[in-house]
């Protein structure tokens, strides 16, 4: 009788979160393409489904993700035929980017979890999350230059707006492992802790979301996510239109009555 190979991505939902696991650790959890659309799609299923208010993003065994799967893409080069203009570009838009985009406008607050090493995509993965939750084990790598590709997956937009120019081409051009203290002193992750204490930290984060305001905390997501790119007139407007569309949810009525009625609020996510 043939073994059932679990499944490389787990996906669950529980009281409000659902928990994307990636679950290849026997590869370091590198993406393959099937992979990386699995988590994908559970990103966009999260950001349509109201039951769902945070999305923690996390990993078996010792790695968080050690980036596409090398292996795979060596052997599509070696049994791809000839290559035409354009079919690459439309694989790392569809692919790697597709991904990192799936995070940033997913309208639910992400968390991610990273006990290991962290390279490539992956890496991207967790700068793309809202919130970082990070291993004294965890370290940071920007690969690419190691195998003498070009970085993807947004890593040029994303670095650059997180820690600044020169630390960024630092990071890119060397593809030296950033451990996750030195993560942590540049505002890359939000918390680093003893790797025994990991989950109780990511899930105190996520507790607190999925009790939250899940829509104001959307409009607040697109807001900051914009803002590297918007002028002041063009932010304040979508500011303001933010408050106006939040200004009609259950929550801001909610929010504002429990404040006069000195009690805590009782959010529902709308």
């Amino acid at each position: 009788m043939t073994a059932v190979e679990a499944p490389a991505v787990l996906v669950t939902d529980e009281g409000g979160i659902r928990r994307i696991t990636l679950n290849r650790p026997e590869a370091a959890n590198a993406l393959r393409p099937e992979d990386r659309d699995g988590v994908i799609d559970a990103l966009r299923e999260a950001d349509g489904d109201p039951e769902i208010r945070v999305v923690v993003l996390a990993a078996e065994g010792r790695h968080f993700c050690s980036g596409a799967d090398v292996k795979a893409l060596a052997r599509s080069r070696a049994t791809g035929g000839e290559k035409r203009v354009g079919d690459a570009m439309r694989k790392i838009m569809d692919g790697a980017q597709a991904l990192i985009a799936a995070v940033l406008d997913c309208g639910k607050p992400v968390v991610a979890v990273v006990q290991g090493p962290a390279a490539g995509i992956g890496a991207h993965l967790a700068f793309a999350a809202d919130l970082v939750v990070a291993s004294e084990e965890a370290t940071f790598v920007e690969s690419f230059v190691r195998r003498g590709l070009v970085m993807d997956g947004g890593g040029a937009y994303l670095l650059p707006r997180r820690i600044g120019m020169q630390k960024a081409k630092e990071l890119a051009f060397f593809g030296d492992a950033l451990p996750a203290a030195e993560a942590l002193a540049l505002g890359l992750v939000n918390r680093v802790v003893p790797a025994a204490e990991l989950t109780a930290a990511a899930d105190a984060f996520a507790r607190r979301l999925v009790t939250s305001p899940t829509s104001a905390i959307a409009f607040t997501k697109k807001l900051l996510n914009a803002s590297p790119d918007t002028d002041r007139q063009g932010a304040y407007l979508a500011e303001a239109m933010a408050q106006e569309l939040q200004s009609h949810a259950h929550d801001s009525t909610e929010g504002v009555r429990a404040f006069v009625e000195r009690r805590q609020p009782e959010y529902r996510g709308f």
